[in-house]
């Protein structure tokens, strides 16, 4: 599937001026607290940003690293610094000074625009930073810092974008790191585009009408797309919520909105679930549609949210490399502990170690292609030939597909076990444990046994007022040998009181390990 993307093209003055044609009026782009942000305001305030930078010397390709809180802050220093050609990169706001020390230097970033609540995580890294030009605050900027509204406030609103390609870089958004050093992902000024083109004319069919809200938080891939270029892509709103995102605090934002489109991962669809009364104190009635993605959704919990509040989840599976979800169930036609069928414009192969196709139903490693795939990862050539092979990405997942066309993650490529040479899935036996009454949550990892060969282990958090007992351990056991192969029960069980999980909620298996 092509789409008509002009050669000389810039996101940002493409976003802005698109959502001009859609309307003649003013609509709401950003709900933050009390405040009501227009598109006007977002255009001008993101011209405003991009002079503010080009007035402290930023650069055409020069990296602006945004350690910035779901704010509008970050949406005026994202677009604007696209605007001029500088490039954006989004950054984890959990991390510790030492990984901030990695990025900057990694990324050679000259400039950074911190959220005020972060600034001591990165300031004292200062002497350690030889690349940094300009430390700029979004709140009270202290001593050589520069206050973002003090630069963006004294600049003027009006910017012309800078001519470049749809294939020059565009932001950058670095891996995890969950097994290793992060690496820097560079996304293309095309990439956003494809998205949009896709994934969100297709899969969330949004309109000017929509609200969006999305507990991923922006600078996480799932969350850029979700609560940025999504909603501006269809001229729709977004509620930005910079707080940490608890479970009462979702219900709390989707009433108070009338959020119509809810982004989760799995670990807080099931926690949501748990809130008691949510019908008599909150209205949700405005929700259409209800997106997960991260890792996958157990079908208990979608069956049991679907019960309770009437509304579908439609699971899928994205990645950094990818931009965004490139598999997804579809409201209307879900399948059940399936990440569904690829989105219009990609296109997926399942192969085995040597590269060669699997028969459907098959487990093997899965392959993607799409128009808004990275280029490459920086300063890591050889990652880079490893994951990105031709047209095709290397996911590291294992999955296989059905008869009917349906998509199975089976987990990680190193998160897969095999059990007396059978390949046994952690995802499944943990989507069978947690249907047991008295689970909350669960990971499953191998584990060596007495002669060395690998079986299951499950840690599992039980749910409130239950307590652990060996006759709760054989009972579950019990209860996974009848409800699914029996090789596939955990051979231990071990509760804890939390899983070990990244910032968008993914369960971090390796921490479990050994």
């Amino acid at each position: 599937m092509q789409f008509n993307c002009p050669v000389k093209f810039n996101i940002a003055d493409f976003i802005l001026k698109e959502r001009g044609k859609k309307s003649k009026e003013n609509p709401i782009v950003i709900y933050y607290g009390d405040e009501k942000i227009t598109y006007n305001k977002l255009e001008e305030m993101t011209n405003k940003a991009g002079n503010a930078l080009l007035d402290i010397g930023v650069r055409r390709e020069d990296r602006v690293l945004l350690l910035l809180l779901d704010t509008p802050e970050f949406y005026y220093s994202f677009l604007g610094a696209i605007k001029i050609g500088a490039v954006p990169i989004p950054t984890n706001t959990m991390l510790k000074p030492q990984d901030y020390e990695f990025l900057l230097n990694d990324s050679r970033a000259a400039a950074i625009i911190v959220s005020e609540q972060l600034v001591d995580m990165v300031y004292q890294m200062l002497p350690l930073l030889p690349y940094l030009k300009s430390f700029i605050v979004a709140g009270k900027a202290k001593g050589e810092q520069l206050s973002f509204d003090e630069i963006v406030n004294k600049a003027s609103d009006k910017l012309e974008a800078v001519e470049s390609h749809k294939d020059d870089p565009c932001f950058w958004l670095y891996s995890s790191g969950s097994t290793g050093t992060p690496k820097g992902t560079v996304h293309l000024q095309h990439d956003i585009y494809h998205c949009g083109e896709t994934y969100g004319k297709k899969i969330l069919k949004l309109t000017e009408k929509d609200i969006t809200f999305s507990a991923a938080r922006l600078f996480f891939a799932y969350g850029l797309g979700n609560n940025f270029y999504f909603p501006i892509f269809a001229g729709a709103s977004a509620v930005l919520n910079p707080e940490r995102p608890v479970p009462e605090k979702m219900f709390q934002i989707i009433d108070k909105y009338k959020v119509t489109v809810f982004f989760g991962v799995p670990t807080l669809y099931a926690a949501m679930l748990q809130v008691k009364e949510v019908g008599k104190k909150y209205d949700l009635s405005s929700l259409r549609l209800c997106i997960s993605a991260g890792e996958a959704l157990p079908p208990e919990i979608l069956k049991n949210w679907k019960e309770k509040f009437g509304v579908e989840i439609c699971d899928g599976i994205g990645s950094t490399e990818m931009l965004h979800i490139f598999i997804s169930n579809i409201e209307g036609d879900i399948m059940p502990g399936s990440s569904g069928k690829p989105v219009p414009g990609y296109n997926i192969k399942i192969v085995d170690d040597e590269g060669n196709p699997v028969k459907k139903g098959e487990i093997g490693n899965m392959l993607a292609s799409g128009d808004s795939a990275a280029a490459y990862y920086w300063k890591s050539h050889e990652k880079t030939k490893n994951t990105f092979q031709g047209k095709w990405v290397v996911s590291g997942d294992k999955y296989y597909q059905d008869e009917n066309g349906y998509y199975f993650y089976c987990g990680r490529a190193d998160d897969m076990l095999k059990v007396g040479g059978i390949w046994v899935s952690p995802v499944e036996v943990e989507n069978t444990v947690i249907t047991h009454p008295s689970v909350l949550e669960c990971a499953v990892v191998g584990a060596a046994d007495k002669d060395n060969l690998i079986k299951p282990k499950a840690f599992v958090v039980l749910k409130e007022g239950i307590e652990p007992s060996d006759k709760l351990i054989k009972e579950i056991q019990l209860f996974v040998k009848e409800k699914i192969a029996p090789y596939k029960y955990p051979r231990w069980i071990e509760f804890i009181k939390e899983l070990p999980k990244t910032p968008t909620g993914k369960i971090q298996r390796f921490k479990l390990r050994g």
